[in-house]
């Protein structure tokens, strides 16, 4: 008889990366919808940009749904809220932006401290990828949300900066 090659995990990191896949995925939904809002104002840069954030977190909600697998798991998908979907300005989009990035950064951090309590090493290793890209998330939010206050009610300002954040 040989042993498993793996360390089992533990459920309460097991269910807390379901859980992280739902909030991977509601991000996801939620930029989605920020994108269909700049299309209608036609800011089909700033649309762009949300669609872009959109699939990036599509791949985060693989990612943990590929470690579960991968660590034999089974992960099981839970409902997805359904995001708002009108929005008072690109700078109200962008700040509700940036404040679920750090929602999002608070929810991996917790899930990192998990696994080092549980032990789960595998866990703590693909979680440092996810610590590092939030870094670069809310950077990223930060920096779009500083320059539409810059913008302020310049409209050749924001088309500026809509065509900018239509070549990522």
């Amino acid at each position: 008889m040989s042993e498993s090659a793996q360390t089992p995990m533990k459920g309460a990191v097991r269910d807390a990366m379901g859980e992280q896949i739902k909030h991977e995925l509601y991000s996801a939904y939620l930029y989605l919808s920020m994108a269909g809002s700049f299309e209608v104002a036609n800011l089909t840069g700033f649309a762009h940009w949300m669609r872009r954030q959109s699939r990036e977190e599509l791949e985060h909600a693989i990612k943990f749904f590929d470690f579960l697998l991968d660590r034999g798991e089974h992960a099981e998908l839970q409902a997805i809220e359904a995001p708002p979907y009108a929005f008072r300005s690109p700078l109200d989009t962008f700040e509700q932006a940036l404040e679920h990035e750090k929602e999002i950064t608070g929810r991996i951090n917790s899930l990192y401290e998990l696994a080092v309590r549980e032990g789960d090493l595998p866990a703590q290793v693909m979680l440092n990828w996810f610590v590092t890209e939030q870094v670069e998330e809310e950077k990223s939010a930060t920096e779009i949300v500083d320059r539409l206050r810059m913008a302020g009610e310049d409209s050749a300002a924001l088309l500026l900066l809509d065509g900018e954040l239509g070549k990522r």
